[in-house]
């Protein structure tokens, strides 16, 4: 879980351990990747400490096992422009099962989940913009939006906002995707 900003003195906490680690008596682990792809170099760092005397008290939440600070840096090849990050974050996962190098591996596959089902509710079937707030209501869309997804990629649609436009405009075949027979 990567701490935002409503938990400020959560965040002020942690900071301070990443900053003074002999304060705690601290050990940490790192990793880094190093990935080259759209005209862009993407550096991730990954520092993790399991050295937390009594997580639950330090951080408030339960089952927290490990607290981690991820840097992200990309240098764009053409313009040489350097983007930072730097985001804190924990986990209840343990160093024995999920190790810097495999937390990092994870943090990056948490993006490719958001960026193929939350994204594509948010934009191209515009989640954020409903207005239905009763009862279980906002669920039920929810799972109805995912449905939507999965037959679309099932059926081998790689741009869902091209692929909503094309079952919108014809909707026997959004029909058939779905399984329904078409009667005349």
């Amino acid at each position: 879980m990567l701490i935002k900003d409503n938990h400020l003195t959560l965040r002020r906490k942690l900071t301070c351990f990443f900053a003074a680690p002999d304060l705690f008596g601290a050990e940490f682990s790192r990793a880094q990747t190093v990935e080259v792809s759209r005209g862009r170099v993407e550096t991730r760092r990954l520092v993790v400490s399991s050295s937390l005397a009594e997580p639950e008290c330090f951080t408030g939440f339960c089952g927290v096992r490990q607290v981690f600070v991820l840097q992200r840096e990309r240098r764009f090849k053409k313009s040489g422009v350097v983007q930072q990050e730097r985001v804190l974050g924990m986990t209840s996962l343990g160093a024995a099962e999920a190790n810097a190098a495999r937390l990092l591996s994870l943090l990056r596959g948490h993006w490719s989940i958001e960026n193929k089902s939350h994204y594509v509710r948010d934009v191209t079937f515009g989640e954020d913009k409903s207005q239905v707030r009763a009862g279980n209501l906002p669920q039920v869309l929810a799972a109805i939006r995912n449905v939507c997804i999965s037959l679309m990629r099932l059926a081998g649609h790689r741009n869902m906002a091209a692929a909503r436009r094309f079952y919108a405009a014809r909707p026997a075949e959004a029909l058939k995707l779905m399984g329904c027979p078409i009667t005349e």
